[in-house]
Order: C-alpha cells, then structure tokens, then sequence
C-alpha cells in the first residue's frame, strides 16, 4: 500500500506528459497546415534507376533539422524503399504513403550524421533537399546496408544532373 501513491503519481504524470506531447504534436499540424501534400508517384515516373530498402527518418525544414514537418505525415519514422526513377525520388513507406519528390524539386542530396531524434555514425544518413511548393524541406533516410548510402546520393546526383542537363537544353533551344 505504500507504494500505491507513488505509483499513481507516477502514471498521473506519464498521462499529462503524453497529453502535452499530443496538444503539441496538434499545434504542429495546425501551424504547418500550409504546407502541400507532396505529389503521389506518376504511374509513369520512368525507369527504376536505383533501389535500396532501408528507413524514412524524417522531413524537416530546411537548415533546421529539429523542425520536423508533421503535416501529410512526414514527420513520422517508418520502414521504407528508396526508388530512384528517372523523374525524381520515391520513398516508399510502410503503413504510410509514399512520398515523391520530382526530379525538377530536387535541390540537392548529401550525408548527414542526424536529424530529428534520430542520430548515428558520422554520414549515416542520406538527407535529400527538395521544395515542397513553396517550402524548401529536407527528407532523411537511412540505407540498410552502410555501402549503400553512396551509391544512393550518386543515383540522386544523377537524376539531378540530367534535370539540369535538361534545363540547360531547354534555355539554349529558346534562343
């Protein structure tokens, strides 16, 4: 009986906190309820040029790896694929929709030890800039296999290239 009280104090405190943790979560989604839903994959988003399975970490604005995105539910962690095609970057989630980013949104790909939570080995992340209308964003994911994660910038790059490539060609048949 002795501990009763302080056991029901205990569980009194982990409901508030959770409670708390829930009206900011809802704050959150309220404050960024601007922010687009990202585009669904095109059925015909061109050929697979990469894959690798591995996990969504996270969308954050960008330069702030702590603000994550909660809208459309990309502030969530799941399981995922990694699908380079050759119209953007899918990351297909489990239990959750995938997210698209088209090759013409894309703003730049590199490695990263953290974001949001979620830390690990120094470059273990592949973090993606990309704009989601009119906010530039960041999307973290993490390879299953560490040999993986180069090859999956250097697919991006690639994709990215042949965007700018593209860009290029267009300006110069206008002229």
């Amino acid at each position: 009986m002795d501990r009763l009280g302080p056991g029901l104090a205990m569980l009194a405190l982990a409901v508030v906190l959770a409670g708390l943790m829930w009206l900011g979560w809802r704050g959150r989604l309220r404050r960024q309820s601007g922010i687009p839903a990202p585009r669904p994959v095109p059925a015909d988003a061109g050929a697979e040029r990469y894959r690798c399975s591995g996990q969504y970490i996270v969308t954050t604005t960008a330069g702030d790896w702590l603000d994550r995105v909660a809208a459309h539910g990309l502030g969530v962690r799941t399981g995922a694929d990694a699908v380079v095609l050759d119209d953007g970057v899918a990351f297909d989630r489990s239990g959750a929709s995938a997210v698209f980013i088209p090759r013409e949104d894309l703003q730049d790909v590199g490695l990263a030890s953290g974001m949001a939570g979620k830390f690990v080995e120094k470059d273990g992340l592949v973090v993606v800039g990309w704009l989601l209308g009119e906010t530039a964003v960041e999307t973290g994911f993490r390879p299953r296999y560490a040999e993986e994660k180069n090859a999956l910038v250097a697919a991006i790059e690639n994709v990215m290239g042949s965007a700018a490539g593209r860009a290029a060609g267009q300006g110069k048949s206008e002229q």
